[in-house]
């Protein structure tokens, strides 16, 4: 039996990607599931929906009534989902207004969604690399967009709620996540401009498996607020990981080798401390990579 059977869990966000496939999974361990959206989705079963802002004070404190857990998933996900002002201000002020409730109000374990893009690689107007390989969680960052900054300070507020509430927060550093039929398409492409990938090492995820790190955010013996990359163990790309760093970053330190399609990110810390290994990857053939 699962560890979130008959558990309350608020999940903002609901009808997003990942939220609808987090609900869908949560329903199936036996959670009861709150469900916060600022849109009605015919979509979106359980046994409590509701249509609010994460922005509110007084919408997230009904989506909060009887919780156990949250899953904080609402957000503007991309610099151009909005105007730099409504990106940043969506996302910071709803992470920071739920962890600040949820904490407050006792609530022992939350998981946000935090990105890839908290290490500003991905959307730098600046043409730079991950400043090493396998990049890592304690890589720098180097802010250049607001999205990236909202997530970036997103992880910020995890750590402030920890200290002031004792709230314990998994921030996990969602790479592009999609379902499986999208990301063969996206790997159709990578296989033509496999340069494409480089900024976010060619990482990918599924939604069934974005669902089942929430799971284990949920429930794996943890103490803090911390980030977690969290991808599948293979790229979206069917060359060899080594010859496609050889060809497109050259200049960027590598501390070891990689087998096969390995993914360039350490995988260590979700590993070792959530127990996450992807369930869905691609299956591709290794092709040799053409100068």
């Amino acid at each position: 039996m699962s560890a979130l059977n008959g558990r309350r869990v608020l999940v903002t966000g609901a009808a997003g990607r990942i939220g609808l496939v987090t609900v869908e999974h949560l329903n199936a361990l036996g959670a009861k599931v709150t469900a916060l959206s600022n849109v009605d989705d015919p979509e979106l079963k359980t046994d409590r929906v509701l249509i609010g802002d994460t922005r509110s004070e007084s919408d997230v404190a009904r989506a909060l009534e009887g919780a156990d857990y949250v899953v904080h998933l609402a957000a503007l996900p991309h610099p151009s989902a909005g105007t730099p002002y409504e990106v940043y201000t969506t996302n910071v002020v709803s992470t920071f207004n739920v962890l600040a409730l949820a904490g407050a109000l006792g609530i022992d374990r939350a998981v946000i969604a935090s990105s890839i893009n908290a290490t500003g690689v991905p959307f730098n107007p600046h043409e730079i690399r991950p400043p090493y390989f396998p990049w890592d969680e304690t890589a720098p960052s180097d802010i250049g967009d607001w999205y990236s900054l909202s997530k970036q300070n997103d992880e910020n507020t995890a750590r402030m709620a920890w200290r002031r509430w004792g709230i314990d927060v998994v921030a996990l550093r969602f790479p592009h996540v999609n379902s499986a039929d999208e990301l063969q398409r996206m790997s159709d492409l990578i296989r033509i401009k496999p340069e494409s990938g480089l900024r976010e090492a060619w990482t990918y995820l599924d939604t069934r498996d974005a669902a089942y790190a929430v799971e284990l955010g949920l429930t794996a013996p943890f103490s803090g607020a911390q980030p977690f990359f969290v991808a599948a163990s293979t790229t979206n790309a069917p060359y060899p990981t080594d010859d496609l760093l050889d060809a497109y970053a050259p200049e960027v330190p590598r501390r070891r080798r990689f087998a096969g399609r390995e993914v360039p990110i350490d995988l260590t810390a979700v590993r070792t401390v959530l127990g996450f290994e992807a369930r869905h990857e691609l299956d591709l053939p290794t092709l040799s990579l053409e100068p």
